[in-house]
This record gives C-alpha cells, sequence and structure tokens, in this order.
C-alpha cells in the first residue's frame, strides 16, 4: 500500500551543493554545507537575468539494517538485532537527506518491515515539507523503496506500482509530477512542467544467467511507462530513472537504457563517455563481496519524436547477452555457429537446435529465463528472410555482430533516434546542470574506509529546464559535437592542425565552453546543412561567413 504523508512545515531548500564537505560535520548538525541550487533553486537563463527553477534529485541506497552485516566471519550477526545501532545510523542518514534538501529523494532497502524506523523517516521528512510514498517487495522481503517528494514545489498527479512478480520480487514506482513553479515565460506564455520519475531496485547478479531476469525487469518498466502515456495520452516529457541498478556501466541494462535513449546524468555533468576508460571513473557501491563498482544512477530521457522501438531494442539486447553467455563458454564466432547448429549438418540453424542451444547456457528451462513467446520472438527477429532457419550471414548479423552487441565508444549527451521532422510541438525537457556523490573520494573511483552511511554513495543531480522544440539543442563542446538528432564525433587535429581561432556566434541554440579551430566550424556548417536543422538561422554570421 503506497503511504502518503503531508506535513504543513515549510522547509528552504534554496542552497547550494558541494559533494566535498565531511560526513563528521553533516551527521553531527555541527557543521554548514555549501550548495548550488540544491532542492528547487533558481539559475540565470541569460542576458534578461531571468530565472529558471531547478530540480534537484538524490538517488540512495540507505542498506536496511536486515541485510548489513557487522561480523564478516558470522554473516548471521546483522544490524537488525542491534536497534540502537540502526536507529543511530538512520538518524545520520535523515541528518545528511535533511541537510542536502533535494526536492526529489528517492531510497532504495528502505526498511518498510520495522513500524518505528518508517515513522522516523515520515515524521522527520514530514516535518521538513515532504510527501513520502513507500513500496514493499513483494513476498513480505521486509526491504522496499520510499520516494519522498517537496510539496512547495511539486504536485504529485499519480503514483503508480509496479510488482515484477520475478525471483526478486523485485518492485518499482512511477511517479507523475508537475512543478508548482511555472517555466518562465516567451511568446506563448509561461508552462508548468511535467515529468515522470521511477524509482526502483535491480536484482544483484549472483549469476550471469541472471541478466534476463534484469532486463526483464527494465524492460517492463520501460513498457508500463510507455503505457501510463498513451493511456493517459500525455504531451511530451522528460523521464527520470533512479535508483540502485546493481550494473555497472559495462552490463546489458546499461546497454539497453541507452539504446532507449536514456542518458546517465552523472556521466554527461562530468563529460564521460560509454568508453571502458570513462566506466571506472566512478564509483558509488562496495557489495559484499568487497567490490567497489559504479551501480546507482539517475537516467535521464528528454522528450523526442520517435526512438528504437522497445521490442527491437530488447530483442538486440537477449542477442547480446546470448554472444556474452557463448563468449563466456570460450567459443569464437565460428564456434559459436557449429554451437547454435548443434548435429545439423548443413551450414543453418534450426528453431529447435536455437532452443536447446539457449537452454545450454540457462537462458531457458529455468523459472526466470526466457517464456516460449520471447524464445518464438527472438527467432523471428533471427531469421531475417523468414525462410525457417538462420543462415550464417543471418546469424552474423543478428547474434554476433548484432549493433546491441558492440558498445561504441560515445559521448553520454541526449541523443535521438533518426527523425525527419523532429518534434513538431514544443515540449519542456531537462539540461544536467550537476552531479555529485557523497563522499568525494567516489567520484575519484576509491571508496574510505571512514564512511558509515551505507555500503552505496547517494548520488544528487541538479536540472534546470529547458524548451525543446524541433529539436534537441546544438551543443558544441571541445571537439565534441552533438548535432540535433544524432551525435557527431570530431577531433580537429585529425583533419588539420590549423592554428586559426575565431569567435562562434549563433543565436541561444549554440553554446560553446572553447573557441573552435576555423576549419571546425566549416565542418560543422556542413553537418548542420546537411541535418537540415539551420533553418531560422540565415543570414547569420558565423565566423566571417553568412550563411543564406
Amino acid at each position: 500500500m503506497v503511504a502518503v504523508v503531508e506535513s504543513n512545515a515549510n522547509s528552504n531548500i534554496v542552497g547550494q551543493l558541494d559533494s566535498g564537505v565531511s560526513e563528521s560535520n553533516i551527521l553531527n548538525g555541527n557543521g554548514t554545507i555549501s550548495r548550488t541550487n540544491s532542492g528547487c533553486g533558481y539559475v540565470s537563463s541569460g542576458a534578461a537575468m531571468t530565472e529558471e527553477p531547478c530540480v534537484s534529485c538524490t538517488t540512495f541506497n540507505i542498506l536496511a539494517p536486515i541485510y548489513k552485516r557487522l561480523d564478516q566471519k558470522n554473516q548471521s550477526v546483522r544490524e537488525s538485532n542491534f536497534k540502537s545501532v540502526w536507529l543511530s545510523r538512520n538518524q545520520k542518514i535523515l541528518n545528511w537527506l535533511l541537510h542536502e534538501r533535494s526536492s526529489i529523494i528517492c531510497l532504495q532497502e528502505f526498511w518498510v518491515g520495522n513500524e518505528e524506523l518508517v515513522h522516523m523517516y515520515r515524521q522527520k521528512l514530514g516535518d521538513a515539507g515532504y510527501m513520502t510514498f513507500q513500496l514493499a517487495r513483494t513476498n513480505n522481503r521486509g526491504d522496499g523503496l520510499l520516494t519522498a517528494v517537496h510539496k512547495d514545489y511539486y504536485m504529485i498527479l499519480n503514483c503508480q506500482e509496479l510488482l515484477f512478480h520475478d525471483c526478486g520480487d523485485r518492485v518499482a514506482q512511477l511517479l507523475h509530477v508537475q512543478s508548482a513553479l511555472p517555466f518562465s515565460q516567451n511568446q506563448k506564455g509561461s508552462a508548468q512542467q511535467e515529468f515522470l520519475i521511477v524509482n526502483t531496485h535491480l536484482l544483484f547478479p549472483h549469476d550471469s544467467c541472471l541478466s534476463v531476469v534484469r532486463l526483464h525487469q527494465v524492460y517492463k518498466i520501460l513498457q508500463y511507462v510507455e503505457q501510463y502515456q498513451r493511456e493517459n495520452k500525455l504531451n511530451l516529457m522528460p523521464i527520470l530513472l533512479c535508483g540502485d541498478w546493481n550494473g555497472s556501466k559495462s552490463g546489458h541494462v546499461y546497454k539497453f537504457l541507452r539504446s532507449q535513449g536514456f542518458v546517465s546524468s552523472y556521466d554527461i555533468a562530468h563529460e564521460y563517455t560509454d568508453s571502458y576508460a570513462d566506466a571506472h571513473r566512478w564509483v558509488s557501491h562496495r557489495n559484499h563481496r568487497g567490490n567497489i563498482c559504479g551501480v546507482d544512477f539517475i537516467w535521464l530521457c528528454n522528450p523526442i519524436k520517435s526512438r528504437e522501438p522497445l521490442k527491437k531494442s530488447w530483442s538486440e539486447a537477449v542477442f547480446g547477452i546470448i554472444k556474452c553467455q557463448l563468449q563466456k563458454a570460450s567459443f569464437a564466432e565460428k564456434d559459436a555457429f557449429a554451437f547454435l547448429k548443434a548435429d545439423n549438418h548443413g551450414n543453418f540453424i534450426t528453431y529447435s537446435a536455437f532452443c536447446e542451444a539457449l537452454r545450454q547456457v540457462n537462458l531457458i528451462g529455468l523459472p526466470y529465463g526466457l517464456s516460449s513467446q520471447e524464445t518464438e520472438d527472438l527467432w523471428m527477429q533471427a531469421d531475417i528472410n523468414g525462410n525457417g532457419v538462420v543462415g550464417y550471414e543471418e546469424f552474423k548479423r543478428r547474434i554476433w555482430n548484432s549493433e546491441y552487441s558492440e558498445l561504441k565508444e560515445e559521448n553520454c549527451s541526449e541523443r535521438t533516434w533518426d527523425s525527419e521532422q523532429g518534434i513538431e510541438e514544443e515540449a519542456i525537457g531537462f539540461k544536467v546542470k550537476k552531479a555529485v556523490l557523497f563522499p568525494r573520494e567516489a567520484e575519484k573511483g576509491m571508496w574510505p574506509e571512514n564512511y558509515s552511511l551505507s555500503d552505496h554513495a547517494p548520488l544528487t543531480v541538479i536540472f534546470c529546464p529547458v524548451r525543446i522544440q524541433g529539436s534537441e539543442p546544438i551543443t558544441i563542446s571541445s571537439n565534441k559535437y552533438t548535432v540535433g538528432p544524432r551525435e557527431i564525433r570530431y577531433t580537429a587535429c585529425q583533419i588539420f592542425a590549423s592554428a586559426v581561432r575565431i569567435d562562434l556566434i549563433l543565436d541561444k541554440a549554440f553554446t560553446w565552453k572553447t573557441k573552435p579551430r576555423l576549419l571546425d566550424v566549416y565542418i560543422i556548417i556542413l553537418l548542420l546543412l546537411r541535418q537540415k536543422l539551420l533553418h531560422g538561422y540565415h543570414s547569420k554570421k558565423l565566423g566571417g561567413i553568412s550563411i543564406r
């Protein structure tokens, strides 16, 4: 049952955020915190010095006392057996949250089974001006989710519960939120921003075979979001997916969400790419095995006209898992094809052989594996020419060399799928302003031994609203260019080493951090013209070039 708690108390949540403040100062309440537009603060939007409301969101797995081990030699000794210990730690967590004062708080591993702890969170968050929504995991697991939204800045239009009913008893919350403060005025007047928030905690990958279960969980979330938007006939709006995803940037869940147009807000703020090198720059969790990794994300998907069909992305993601399982079995390309076709003497794979191979790599035949319908759907995707068998070329194209299988190195910029017309109506999206992890060492890929709040680091992201019309805003930054609906990576020194530098002036659709070289500008113009994105900028001068 979702619990909603309201309070008449107000809280000033305009402040500043700094990840470098010491834990002791926060937890003891003795120090002050310097924040930058945390809560629902304001940021300048140009020469007119108009101010726009910004949104801050914190996701935090607070480690339920029923799971916190106090003795590594005796795993049965849990924090839940010692009231003074779990009470003190959770009071410190609340102190941190109330100092941070984010406008939206998403907690995982919230101990819903303990009435005293639940009451403490409800009361303190309620007194600070938050509405709270909690959801227990199924089958009385004891923990669940809590989402808190500051009522002075947001109205909750709807709250939905998603129960996966899988082997992990996982759940998710979907909140439809509307800002209480209007977006700035323009020719069409003011507007109140709406967006969707999801809070979830995916299954831990105890075994590689559970990759399908974890992918199922994300698939169900995205299916439900699409269904909710369709049934309620909602306008295009941004979507925030918050939580503990129990998987890193190199995992299947990450790739699947990226294929659906979602971006990691932390990686955007720090200009990290999807490359292997950038995958280990930060961490947010030290798991029960002692490994440190980055698993906590706030995903952002801005309003876009079209994207890869969800079912197609799902199929490509599963093909990626199949390839991964075959590679773990030390199969190269030709060996993998031979394994899939089994004893068949022809140079093709039959459906029965395909199913038997999936069974052998534990992707079907188990309670948490692929269903018969999903297996049939995959087969239809693999059988490109529809002749009832999968030949070697079809195997290479759909399974071994699938676009999804290879994670390309690309900047985590907002992107859309190909669309000739873009967004016809105006929509309000989000731009990532800042993202921080606490403690600060986590941002450097380290885990401090004296950190005691949880085995996860809280992630806080600040978003600024931005109007989107026709296509995504064009961003030019440090030789990495995001142009309209698709990203174009370009390194100037790989073409010419011109030392000529000019100022780039082109309306507010362009933002820049460094002065590009002259040749860069010419290439950008050609790319923009090709994408038909210069409509409305006629007769403007770009580095001495008149565009007509």
